[in-house]
Protein backbone atom coordinates (compact mmCIF):
# COMPACT_ATOMS: atom_id res chain seq x y z
CA UNK A 1 0.00 0.00 0.00
CA UNK A 2 2.15 2.84 -1.36
CA UNK A 3 1.94 6.27 0.29
CA UNK A 4 1.72 7.63 -3.25
CA UNK A 5 -1.61 5.87 -3.77
CA UNK A 6 -2.96 7.29 -0.51
CA UNK A 7 -1.81 10.75 -1.58
CA UNK A 8 -3.60 10.26 -4.91
CA UNK A 9 -6.76 9.39 -2.97
CA UNK A 10 -6.39 12.58 -0.93
CA UNK A 11 -5.84 14.70 -4.05
CA UNK A 12 -8.81 13.30 -5.93
CA UNK A 13 -10.95 13.44 -2.79
CA UNK A 14 -10.18 17.14 -2.36
CA UNK A 15 -11.05 17.86 -5.99
CA UNK A 16 -14.27 15.86 -5.74
CA UNK A 17 -15.18 17.75 -2.58
CA UNK A 18 -14.42 21.07 -4.29
CA UNK A 19 -16.10 20.48 -7.64
CA UNK A 20 -18.43 17.49 -7.28
CA UNK A 21 -16.82 15.91 -10.36
CA UNK A 22 -16.80 12.12 -10.20
CA UNK A 23 -13.58 10.50 -9.05
CA UNK A 24 -13.29 8.44 -12.24
CA UNK A 25 -12.65 11.50 -14.37
CA UNK A 26 -9.66 12.33 -12.20
CA UNK A 27 -8.53 9.05 -10.69
CA UNK A 28 -8.31 6.76 -13.71
CA UNK A 29 -6.00 9.04 -15.75
CA UNK A 30 -3.88 9.55 -12.65
CA UNK A 31 -3.45 5.81 -12.18
CA UNK A 32 -2.66 5.24 -15.85
CA UNK A 33 -0.25 8.09 -16.56
CA UNK A 34 1.34 8.79 -13.16
CA UNK A 35 1.48 5.30 -11.63
CA UNK A 36 1.64 3.33 -14.91
CA UNK A 37 -1.20 0.96 -14.11
CA UNK A 38 -2.69 -1.08 -16.91
CA UNK A 39 -5.74 0.92 -18.07
CA UNK A 40 -8.04 -2.08 -17.57
CA UNK A 41 -6.90 -2.51 -13.94
CA UNK A 42 -7.18 1.25 -13.34
CA UNK A 43 -10.76 1.23 -14.62
CA UNK A 44 -11.80 -1.86 -12.66
CA UNK A 45 -10.31 -0.62 -9.39
CA UNK A 46 -11.73 2.85 -9.80
CA UNK A 47 -15.23 1.49 -10.46
CA UNK A 48 -15.31 -0.29 -7.09
CA UNK A 49 -13.80 2.81 -5.49
CA UNK A 50 -16.61 4.90 -7.00
CA UNK A 51 -19.32 2.45 -5.89
CA UNK A 52 -18.16 2.65 -2.27
CA UNK A 53 -17.70 6.42 -2.13
CA UNK A 54 -20.94 7.22 -3.96
CA UNK A 55 -22.87 4.99 -1.54
CA UNK A 56 -21.93 7.37 1.27
CA UNK A 57 -23.02 10.34 -0.81
CA UNK A 58 -26.44 8.97 -1.71
CA UNK A 59 -27.12 7.97 1.91
CA UNK A 60 -26.52 11.57 2.94
CA UNK A 61 -28.72 12.96 0.16
CA UNK A 62 -31.58 10.57 0.84
CA UNK A 63 -31.60 10.85 4.62
CA UNK A 64 -30.74 14.52 5.02
CA UNK A 65 -32.47 16.01 1.99
CA UNK A 66 -34.86 13.38 0.62
CA UNK A 67 -33.52 14.54 -2.71
CA UNK A 68 -33.36 11.30 -4.71
CA UNK A 69 -35.93 10.91 -7.49
CA UNK A 70 -36.09 7.13 -7.51
CA UNK A 71 -38.25 6.98 -10.65
CA UNK A 72 -35.62 8.79 -12.71
CA UNK A 73 -32.80 6.81 -11.13
CA UNK A 74 -34.69 3.60 -11.94
CA UNK A 75 -35.12 4.55 -15.59
CA UNK A 76 -31.42 5.30 -15.95
CA UNK A 77 -30.57 2.00 -14.25
CA UNK A 78 -32.96 0.16 -16.55
CA UNK A 79 -30.72 1.16 -19.42
CA UNK A 80 -27.32 1.26 -17.75
CA UNK A 81 -27.24 -2.12 -15.97
CA UNK A 82 -28.01 -4.32 -19.02
CA UNK A 83 -25.59 -2.24 -21.11
CA UNK A 84 -22.89 -2.70 -18.48
CA UNK A 85 -23.45 -6.48 -18.40
CA UNK A 86 -23.26 -6.72 -22.20
CA UNK A 87 -20.06 -4.63 -22.20
CA UNK A 88 -18.50 -6.85 -19.53
CA UNK A 89 -19.39 -9.92 -21.58
CA UNK A 90 -17.69 -8.45 -24.65
CA UNK A 91 -14.61 -7.59 -22.57
CA UNK A 92 -14.46 -11.15 -21.26
CA UNK A 93 -14.57 -12.51 -24.82
CA UNK A 94 -11.67 -10.31 -25.85
CA UNK A 95 -9.65 -11.20 -22.75
CA UNK A 96 -10.26 -14.92 -23.33
CA UNK A 97 -8.85 -14.45 -26.83
CA UNK A 98 -5.72 -12.92 -25.30
CA UNK A 99 -6.38 -9.48 -26.77
CA UNK A 100 -4.60 -6.51 -25.22
CA UNK A 101 -7.33 -4.02 -24.31
CA UNK A 102 -5.01 -1.25 -23.09
CA UNK A 103 -5.21 0.83 -26.26
CA UNK A 104 -8.99 0.55 -26.81
CA UNK A 105 -9.67 1.36 -23.15
CA UNK A 106 -7.34 4.37 -23.30
CA UNK A 107 -9.11 5.64 -26.42
CA UNK A 108 -12.55 5.30 -24.81
CA UNK A 109 -11.18 7.02 -21.71
CA UNK A 110 -10.04 9.94 -23.86
CA UNK A 111 -13.46 10.29 -25.49
CA UNK A 112 -15.20 10.05 -22.11
CA UNK A 113 -12.95 12.75 -20.64
CA UNK A 114 -13.63 15.09 -23.57
CA UNK A 115 -17.37 14.59 -23.11
CA UNK A 116 -17.03 15.20 -19.38
CA UNK A 117 -15.02 18.39 -19.94
CA UNK A 118 -17.71 19.62 -22.31
CA UNK A 119 -20.46 18.71 -19.85
CA UNK A 120 -18.75 20.75 -17.13
CA UNK A 121 -18.61 23.78 -19.42
CA UNK A 122 -22.29 23.69 -20.41
CA UNK A 123 -23.85 22.44 -17.17
CA UNK A 124 -24.97 25.83 -15.88
CA UNK A 125 -26.22 26.89 -19.31
CA UNK A 126 -28.27 23.70 -19.58
CA UNK A 127 -29.80 24.39 -16.17
CA UNK A 128 -30.70 27.97 -17.15
CA UNK A 129 -32.04 26.86 -20.54
CA UNK A 130 -34.23 24.20 -18.93
CA UNK A 131 -35.79 26.76 -16.62
CA UNK A 132 -36.81 28.95 -19.57
CA UNK A 133 -38.45 26.24 -21.66
CA UNK A 134 -42.06 26.92 -22.71
CA UNK A 135 -44.65 24.63 -21.14
CA UNK A 136 -45.48 23.08 -24.51
CA UNK A 137 -41.86 22.02 -25.02
CA UNK A 138 -41.71 20.61 -21.51
CA UNK A 139 -44.82 18.51 -22.22
CA UNK A 140 -43.31 17.28 -25.50
CA UNK A 141 -40.11 16.25 -23.72
CA UNK A 142 -42.21 14.54 -21.06
CA UNK A 143 -43.91 12.33 -23.63
CA UNK A 144 -40.63 10.92 -24.90
CA UNK A 145 -38.34 11.16 -21.94
CA UNK A 146 -38.95 7.72 -20.42
CA UNK A 147 -37.54 5.94 -23.47
CA UNK A 148 -34.88 8.63 -23.92
CA UNK A 149 -33.80 8.29 -20.29
CA UNK A 150 -33.41 4.52 -20.67
CA UNK A 151 -31.43 4.99 -23.91
CA UNK A 152 -29.11 7.54 -22.29
CA UNK A 153 -28.69 5.17 -19.35
CA UNK A 154 -27.60 2.43 -21.78
CA UNK A 155 -25.03 4.73 -23.37
CA UNK A 156 -23.66 5.75 -19.97
CA UNK A 157 -23.62 2.13 -18.82
CA UNK A 158 -21.33 1.07 -21.65
CA UNK A 159 -19.15 4.17 -21.36
CA UNK A 160 -18.69 3.91 -17.60
CA UNK A 161 -17.92 0.17 -17.76
CA UNK A 162 -15.19 0.80 -20.32
CA UNK A 163 -13.68 3.95 -18.83
CA UNK A 164 -15.11 4.46 -15.28
CA UNK A 165 -15.90 8.02 -16.50
CA UNK A 166 -19.25 9.62 -17.24
CA UNK A 167 -21.64 8.71 -14.43
CA UNK A 168 -21.16 12.09 -12.75
CA UNK A 169 -20.93 15.05 -15.12
CA UNK A 170 -22.62 13.41 -18.12
CA UNK A 171 -25.38 11.89 -16.01
CA UNK A 172 -26.05 15.24 -14.38
CA UNK A 173 -26.36 17.05 -17.72
CA UNK A 174 -28.68 14.32 -19.04
CA UNK A 175 -30.95 14.68 -16.00
CA UNK A 176 -30.95 18.46 -16.35
CA UNK A 177 -31.96 18.21 -20.01
CA UNK A 178 -34.73 15.66 -19.51
CA UNK A 179 -36.05 16.77 -16.11
CA UNK A 180 -35.63 20.56 -15.93
CA UNK A 181 -38.14 20.75 -13.08
CA UNK A 182 -35.88 18.89 -10.64
CA UNK A 183 -34.18 21.10 -8.04
CA UNK A 184 -30.37 21.22 -8.05
CA UNK A 185 -30.06 19.00 -4.98
CA UNK A 186 -32.45 16.51 -6.58
CA UNK A 187 -30.30 16.31 -9.71
CA UNK A 188 -27.19 15.53 -7.66
CA UNK A 189 -28.94 13.00 -5.42
CA UNK A 190 -30.60 11.22 -8.37
CA UNK A 191 -27.33 11.07 -10.31
CA UNK A 192 -25.60 9.49 -7.32
CA UNK A 193 -28.45 7.00 -6.82
CA UNK A 194 -28.32 5.56 -10.34
CA UNK A 195 -24.51 5.58 -10.39
CA UNK A 196 -24.24 3.23 -7.40
CA UNK A 197 -25.78 0.10 -9.01
CA UNK A 198 -23.99 0.90 -12.28
CA UNK A 199 -20.52 1.24 -10.76
CA UNK A 200 -21.19 -1.73 -8.45
CA UNK A 201 -22.16 -4.05 -11.32
CA UNK A 202 -19.35 -2.81 -13.53
CA UNK A 203 -16.82 -2.99 -10.68
CA UNK A 204 -17.83 -6.50 -9.65
CA UNK A 205 -17.69 -7.57 -13.28
CA UNK A 206 -14.15 -6.27 -13.57
CA UNK A 207 -13.34 -8.01 -10.29
CA UNK A 208 -14.45 -11.35 -11.77
CA UNK A 209 -12.28 -10.62 -14.79
CA UNK A 210 -9.29 -10.06 -12.49
CA UNK A 211 -9.06 -6.33 -13.14
CA UNK A 212 -9.09 -5.03 -9.54
CA UNK A 213 -6.02 -4.25 -7.40
CA UNK A 214 -7.13 -4.61 -3.76
CA UNK A 215 -4.09 -2.89 -2.24
CA UNK A 216 -4.61 0.09 -4.51
CA UNK A 217 -8.33 0.20 -3.70
CA UNK A 218 -7.65 0.24 0.04
CA UNK A 219 -5.08 3.02 -0.29
CA UNK A 220 -7.42 5.16 -2.39
CA UNK A 221 -10.22 4.78 0.14
CA UNK A 222 -7.91 5.71 3.04
CA UNK A 223 -6.86 8.88 1.26
CA UNK A 224 -10.17 9.90 -0.30
CA UNK A 225 -12.28 10.10 2.87
CA UNK A 226 -10.32 12.94 4.54
CA UNK A 227 -9.76 14.47 1.09
CA UNK A 228 -13.46 14.75 0.30
CA UNK A 229 -14.12 16.14 3.79
CA UNK A 230 -11.41 18.80 3.41
CA UNK A 231 -12.49 19.73 -0.12
CA UNK A 232 -16.10 20.09 0.97
CA UNK A 233 -15.12 22.47 3.74
CA UNK A 234 -13.12 24.70 1.41
CA UNK A 235 -15.55 24.56 -1.51
CA UNK A 236 -17.84 27.25 -0.12
CA UNK A 237 -14.95 29.73 -0.20
CA UNK A 238 -14.02 29.13 -3.85
CA UNK A 239 -16.54 30.16 -6.55
CA UNK A 240 -17.75 27.27 -8.71
CA UNK A 241 -17.39 29.43 -11.83
CA UNK A 242 -13.63 29.53 -11.13
CA UNK A 243 -13.16 25.84 -10.38
CA UNK A 244 -15.14 24.21 -13.17
CA UNK A 245 -13.30 25.79 -16.12
CA UNK A 246 -9.98 24.82 -14.55
CA UNK A 247 -11.05 21.20 -14.05
CA UNK A 248 -12.58 21.08 -17.55
CA UNK A 249 -9.31 22.33 -19.06
CA UNK A 250 -7.29 19.72 -17.16
CA UNK A 251 -9.66 16.94 -18.25
CA UNK A 252 -9.52 18.08 -21.88
CA UNK A 253 -5.71 18.08 -21.79
CA UNK A 254 -5.61 14.58 -20.31
CA UNK A 255 -8.17 13.44 -22.89
CA UNK A 256 -5.92 14.60 -25.72
CA UNK A 257 -3.01 12.72 -24.14
CA UNK A 258 -5.15 9.56 -23.99
CA UNK A 259 -6.13 9.88 -27.64
CA UNK A 260 -2.57 10.61 -28.75
CA UNK A 261 -0.80 7.93 -26.69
Amino acid sequence: MSPGYILAGVLVGVLVGLTGVGGGSLMTPLLVFLFNFNPVVAVGTDLLFAALTKSVGVAVHHRAHGSVNWKVAGRLSLGSIPASLVTLYVLSLYENLGKDLSRPITMVLGVALLLTAGALCIKQRVRDWGRRLPRGVVRLIGEKRKITTIAIGAFLGALVTLSSVGAGALGTVAILLLYPGLPAVGVVGTDLAYAIPLTSVAGLGHLLLGNVNWGLLGALLIGSVPGIWAGSLVSARIPERVLRPIVATVLAAVALKCLAS
